[in-house]
């Protein structure tokens, strides 16, 4: 549905990290980056279990300082990030929280995102909600590293793996530098 920013900075006047959601037409507008500094208001999220960012319906942005580090040719990814389009269209496999947490968190490619995921197909209003992390990025990312496969609880106790084939599936019409 959108960007997530991540921001060293301030909020409430409280420095740290603050992640930030921000709407297509703004990252459109401004095309977001690292290294850029900043200003605009958001709101604290209705629930946090649906979404990745602390703060969203970001409004009244400014940008401060538009510079922002070179685009690399090699991992990890910088400038901005592409269509919302672009990346539905690659396809994701899935990515290590550890590496994801180490070395993709501020590539252009890596994601956190919040999953759905309804325990019983008989009775939808059964949910369970967690973050998983996936890359967008070339298959021969040298630091890619898928980890463990996902396993999902369904009902009755019952699980379901999430093998290999399904990002192999989700990925095949790219070749290795895509």
């Amino acid at each position: 549905m959108g960007y997530v920013l991540r921001v060293s900075g301030e909020c409430d006047s409280q420095p740290g990290e603050i992640i930030v959601a921000v709407g297509k037409k703004a990252h459109e507008k401004h095309q977001f980056a690292a290294g850029m500094e900043l200003s605009g208001v958001s709101v604290p999220v209705a629930d946090p279990r649906l979404e990745t960012a602390a703060y969203y319906k970001t409004s009244r942005l400014r940008i401060i300082d538009s510079s922002s580090p070179a685009e690399l040719a090699s991992p990890p990814f910088l400038g901005p990030p592409p269509s919302l389009e672009t990346y539905r269209e690659r396809g994701h496999r899935r990515l290590d929280l550890k590496t994801y947490d180490a070395k993709c968190s501020t590539c252009i490619w890596g994601c956190r995102m919040p999953v759905e995921i309804i325990l019983d197909q008989w009775d939808q209003s059964k949910k369970k909600y967690r973050f998983e992390t996936f890359c967008y990025g070339p298959k021969s990312c040298s630091l890619h590293r898928a980890g463990a496969t996902r396993k999902v609880p369904g009902r009755r106790g019952m699980s379901w793996e999430e093998e290999d084939w399904i990002d192999e599936e989700a990925t095949s019409h790219r070749g290795p530098d895509d």
